[in-house]
């Protein structure tokens, strides 16, 4: 009986722990040009190493094929850039929509007026407008409130792409208090690698800019890509951000990539078009950083008017990044 016993709690916890590693495993179409905006500080300022010591990465956990070891922790803290609350980031500060500015004379002021004199893109003041993921809608009346980026703290930021599990995280750094602070962490799909050697990727290693000619793409509109015609939504999603060299007098081999959405495909009914999830989390693509619709689109709407770097290699404690993170930034 006591043998018995033995081998039915081993078999019970063989099962369970089986159990758990297999969870573990578990329009037109429109380019735009970035509005040629005063763009402030440098990435050069104040570079420190990251380390997993610090607030934010002391929560990374164990991932199953990843070569650091670890993973991001799981953080969206993109809310803070939008709230006309209390709790919003201090490189945001809320405007009340008027039609008469003192910055303006002549004729009365639009929302894209707000997005230049800001320097803040008109998505980004749409959303923060609307208190929803509408990037488009812009019907304001005197007194509506929205969010700008402050014109007295300098800031850029900064993208950090990990080869080694498929993540990415969004900062900014305040050139002000050389403070940087997480604001959200992504599952992306990466290029493909043809070893296991992390080095193989088709994603460049490096530091990137990402450039002006960004693109936003909607169902029906066509275009040449890899000398076909082809929907371009169905390679690109519905935004395409564009790596360029940091010192734009150097020529880079990996101008034709950038961070874009996920690819559509015919739904299983053969009626409509919509993302095809499969790649996030793997390396699929030619070399670009793919993510979801949602977080394309809200990542375009925050980056297009700032400097924003990208940060690319085999784990995220290779890299250096600007100043010290932190978790609650000084206002």
């Amino acid at each position: 009986m006591a043998l018995k016993k033995i081998f039915n709690t081993s078999l019970l916890i063989a099962c369970c722990t089986a159990g758990v590693v297999g969870a573990v495993k578990k329009y037109k179409h429109v380019f735009l040009t970035r509005p040629s905006f005063s763009l402030e500080a440098s990435a050069e300022n104040s570079i420190s190493k990251i380390s997993t010591s610090n607030t934010q990465l002391a929560d990374y956990q164990p991932v199953k094929g990843s070569k650091s070891g670890f993973v991001l922790p799981k953080i969206d803290r993109m809310s803070q850039l939008f709230t006309t609350g209390a709790n919003k980031f201090p490189i945001v500060e809320t405007v009340s929509f008027s039609p008469k500015v003192s910055w303006l004379e002549g004729r009365l002021a639009w929302i894209a007026d707000y997005a230049s004199h800001f320097k803040t893109s008109r998505h980004f003041i749409a959303r923060s407008l609307n208190g929803k993921a509408d990037y488009f809608s812009q019907q304001v009346s005197h007194g509506s409130k929205f969010n700008v980026y402050s014109a007295n703290r300098p800031f850029d930021f900064h993208i950090a792409i990990d080869l080694s599990s498929c993540q990415m995280a969004l900062y900014y750094h305040d050139n002000l208090t050389n403070e940087r602070v997480m604001l959200k962490t992504y599952d992306v799909g990466i290029g493909r690698k043809e070893s296991a050697n992390f080095t193989e990727s088709l994603t460049p290693k490096g530091v990137f800019k990402i450039g002006s000619k960004i693109a936003i793409y909607k169902p029906g509109v066509m275009g040449t890509f890899q000398d076909k015609k082809v929907e371009m939504i169905r390679i690109f999603g519905t935004r395409w951000l564009p790596f360029e060299p940091v010192d734009p007098s150097s020529s880079s081999p990996h101008r034709g990539l950038g961070i874009h959405g996920l690819p559509w495909q015919d739904s299983e009914d053969g009626e409509n078009i919509q993302e095809n999830l499969t790649s996030i989390g793997s390396y699929s693509s030619d070399g670009c950083i793919r993510l979801g619709k949602d977080d394309i689109e809200e990542l375009f709407a925050v980056v297009i008017t700032k400097n924003c770097y990208v940060h690319i290699a085999d784990t995220i404690q290779d890299m250096q990044l600007p100043g010290n993170e932190v978790v609650q930034p000084t206002r």
